[in-house]
């Protein structure tokens, strides 16, 4: 552990930090020092790469209704703001540990472990999240990484040049949410043009980007003759890319779920993209972090 009760990850290539606090990656930087991931700055956004569990997004007034009988939930779950216990065995690798409490009962009347490890190997991070259902009752629930990256990255690429190209071509329609934070029903183009979706500030003005049903399981962002970042998601087929219009990261997120739709009012276990897990079941989702020397590279 760092001085700051941050748990430390060192390779060759890369160097990570993690908090307990929401087994939330703090940074990740290259072989020289520079940093990939945003620094959370407060007065912009305080996240990182903030883990969603067991709800992706906002839900109606702020709950949900579990047969007959509501429960509070704060938006993306209450994982980003629990504190997981830290097992580090190897300087590139460590487990963070999560397991139902009275406090997390009261929000999710669930017996559950979401544990998540990260693991250095040589250009590429590697974080894969298990969720075990250790009750007698199959259990509902969405998953998600959140991961924001520097927008631009430090390679001396213009702003403006940034994209993410998607590893398979892609025809499913952009979907946003409204201003109240939920889904709507609405199709848009999807903005993908030849896998390449360019970024722009203007495009976050009506908040995320949401692809659902994507065919790709990776993507790249960066710009052409700079190194970039290969972000792999083999186990979810949901996408949303957000940022605050002019500030320097961009997230990528890879779910397994989706945000609520407006006017949901039903059960959690039909909610449209929950997940459900048998009692004594496990479902792992793994995301893969890979510095490429070239946006290019194969």
């Amino acid at each position: 552990m760092t001085r700051d009760g941050l748990v430390a990850l060192t390779s060759p290539a890369l160097t990570a930090t993690v908090s307990p606090h929401g087994a939330e990656l703090q940074s990740i930087a290259d072989a020289e020092g520079r940093s990939l991931l945003w620094d959370g700055d407060p007065h912009i956004w305080k996240g990182r790469a903030p883990i969603l569990f067991p709800v992706i997004g906002l839900l109606h007034d702020d709950g949900y209704r579990l047969d007959d009988r509501r429960y509070a939930m704060p938006k993306h779950g209450f994982a980003r703001d629990a504190d997981f216990a830290a097992e580090q065995s190897a300087p590139d690798s460590a487990v963070l540990t999560l397991t139902d409490s009275p406090e997390t009962f009261a929000r999710y009347p669930f017996r559950f472990t979401l544990a998540i490890r990260f693991a250095l190997e040589g250009a590429a991070l590697r974080i894969t999240a298990t969720i075990a259902n250790r009750g007698d009752d199959p259990m509902p629930f969405s998953f998600g990484f959140h991961p924001a990256f520097r927008w631009p990255l430090p390679y001396g690429a213009p702003r403006d040049g940034h994209r993410i190209r998607f590893a398979a071509p892609e025809g499913v329609p952009l979907r946003r949410i409204d201003g109240d934070g939920f889904l709507t029903p609405v199709l848009h183009d999807s903005l993908i043009r030849d896998r390449i979706l360019m970024l722009h500030d203007e495009q976050f003005v009506d908040d995320a980007m949401i692809f659902e049903g994507i065919a790709s399981r990776s993507v790249r962002y960066g710009v052409p003759g700079h190194p970039a970042l290969d972000i792999a998601f083999p186990d979810m087929s949901t996408l949303g890319v957000w940022t605050k219009p002019g500030a320097g990261y961009v997230c990528i997120e890879p779910w397994a779920g989706i945000s609520e739709p407006e006017g949901w009012d039903g059960d959690l276990r039909d909610k449209p993209g929950s997940r459900r897990l048998a009692p004594g079941d496990a479902r792992r989702f793994g995301m893969t972090i890979a510095l490429k020397e070239d946006f290019d590279e194969a």
